[in-house]
């Protein structure tokens, strides 16, 4: 289905598709055996058919979701400056989440969903 997601990002204003694709290389390289696809219209990762995370573009902000589990709440000084909710960090695309902080998150959210 990657060709679904790289539509998807094609569609998007050249500073959120590069956004976004840097995202989306940083997930692929935390959990390179995730599978791509869309759901609920947005570019999402899945291991073993299981929700990893989601990412999307919104007229304002850039998203990555964590829609289950304690990730968001357990890491939420990592978070501190960013605008949370229980299941999505929104940033804007010229400032992008740090690659290592992507990582940790991902990798946070792996181990929920392979345990």
């Amino acid at each position: 289905m990657a060709n679904v997601v790289d539509k998807y990002l094609a569609d998007l204003p050249a500073e959120q598709r590069a956004a976004l694709q840097r995202l989306r290389d940083t997930i692929r390289s935390a959990a390179p055996q995730a599978e791509e696809t869309i759901r609920s219209g947005v570019p999402a990762f899945r291991i073993n058919n299981r929700p990893l995370v989601s990412i999307g573009a919104a007229s304002n902000h850039l998203s990555l979701y964590i829609m289950y589990g304690d990730v968001l709440r357990t890491h939420a000084d990592d978070l501190h400056e960013y605008d949370t909710s229980n299941t999505v960090v929104r940033y804007q695309p010229d400032k992008p989440l740090p690659d290592r902080l992507v990582t940790k998150l991902v990798k946070a959210r792996l181990a929920e969903i392979t345990d």
